[in-house]
């Protein structure tokens, strides 16, 4: 196993030949920079209901996005990542190794045996393949404006799948039913040196490749109000979900997917920062399948999450995340023990220790998922049917209380 990771790796490394730095004499125009950076993660998280699954996710399957197992010591992802730039140019290839590459899938197929592909589909004791997270070259066209083609990602969102960068460990629901990642292209305008508009299409965002011939939209508006304020407003959207003829010869009905996102953070003092994110997303149903111009009520989903930190020396610091989360027409992925759409408030505490000259990162993190409390029906046990496991007797839980240690090494 190990030979087939060093492997795959040195083929990642062979693919830059002229990456090589160029001798200084050359123009300054051409002469280019490497960079290589990562990360690898670990996790420990006890769950307080003490499931015999030994997991910390209910009925629906993604009430957490990485931090699946409770109980036993777990790798999250190993990140390597190669960047290359020029005045005028920029390429960057980000491959990640492990567990969490292979839930977060990026739509490539590992190279290896794999907990989400192989046949151990429930366990996750396969180390997992290597995935392209990020493969993309940038053009500045302009001092002003430039060109990025390849799979990126994603602009939606406050949160992002690299753990060294979020404060919390665990993340978001928002982040969690939103997407990660995007294949297409995509222009950037600086307006100025406090505003910049970009857009841009892509194949999908849900997935890596298209699944009809439609393309998405996408867009995002930044600008800083003041000092320290920055805002981010953010869209994807576009028609993802043509469905097949029916066995009657005519077309079926057809939705078009449309996401609103705001992501703002303010740097209040040196110590002290806010912030916040914002999402709401609908889908609307044709109801002619021969005219796309009319559609039926609108059936949406959306949350908001505010995030603080202290920084009280440059060794420690504390952060909190409180979040809710409104699934209940079931559109994204969060759904209860009969199949319906829920919501959900979380609230999380991370402290952060910063160690060994800045590269090891220790995050202690407490979380408590509530969700809505099911009543019984006839014959029901309301025991029985809440989101998650409580013991080995049977009995469920509308509550996720965990308590867990991260370790991040980055370079």
């Amino acid at each position: 196993m190990k030979r087939t990771f060093y492997m795959a790796l040195g083929l990642a490394l062979a693919s830059f030949p002229t990456f090589a730095k160029k001798d200084k004499t050359t123009d300054s125009t051409s002469t280019g920079k490497m960079i290589m950076s990562g990360y690898l993660d670990t996790y420990y998280f006890h769950n307080f209901n003490n499931p015999a699954s030994g997991t910390n996710l209910g009925v629906s399957g993604y009430e957490r996005a990485f931090e699946k197992n409770a109980g036993q010591f777990n790798l999250g992802l190993v990140q390597t990542k190669f960047a290359y730039s020029t005045n005028k140019t920029e390429a960057v290839i980000d491959l990640t190794f492990g567990p969490n590459a292979d839930w977060g899938n990026y739509g490539n197929v590992p190279l290896i045996g794999s907990p989400i592909y192989g046949a151990s589909a429930a366990g996750v004791s396969v180390f997992g393949g290597v995935n392209i997270k990020q493969a993309y070259f940038t053009w500045k066209a302009t001092s002003k404006l430039s060109f990025t083609a390849g799979q990126f990602g994603t602009h939606i969102g406050y949160e992002v799948i690299d753990a060294p960068v979020n404060y919390n460990y665990s993340l978001s629901n928002l982040f969690n039913n939103g997407p990660f990642y995007h294949q297409g292209l995509k222009g950037t305008y600086a307006i100025s040196d406090k505003a910049s508009l970009m857009l841009g299409v892509v194949n999908n965002w849900d997935a890596l490749y298209d699944n009809n011939k439609f393309k998405s939209g996408i867009a995002q508006l930044y600008f800083s109000p003041v000092k320290n304020w920055n805002v981010y407003l953010n869209y994807i959207g576009g028609m993802e979900e043509n469905l097949p003829i029916t066995s009657s010869g005519t077309k079926d009905t057809r939705k078009a997917t449309h996401l609103f996102d705001i992501t703002t953070g303010y740097q209040v003092t040196e110590k002290l920062y806010f912030g916040l994110n914002a999402a709401y997303g609908f889908k609307t149903k044709n109801v002619n399948a021969t005219d796309t111009t009319k559609f039926d009520k609108n059936l949406g989903w959306g949350g908001v999450a505010l995030y603080s930190n202290y920084k009280f020396s440059e060794v420690f610091g504390l952060g909190a995340r409180a979040e809710y989360f409104d699934n209940t027409n079931g559109i994204r992925f969060l759904k209860d023990s009969r199949g319906n759409g829920i919501d959900v408030t979380s609230l999380t505490l991370t402290p952060n220790f910063t160690v060994g000259d800045g590269h090891i990162l220790l995050k202690p993190e407490f979380r408590l998922d509530i969700y809505k409390k099911l009543k019984a029906d006839a014959g029901e046990d309301v025991d029985v049917i809440q989101q998650f496991e409580k013991g080995s007797d049977g009995k469920t839980t509308n509550m996720l209380p965990t308590l867990g240690l991260a370790a991040i090494y980055k370079f």
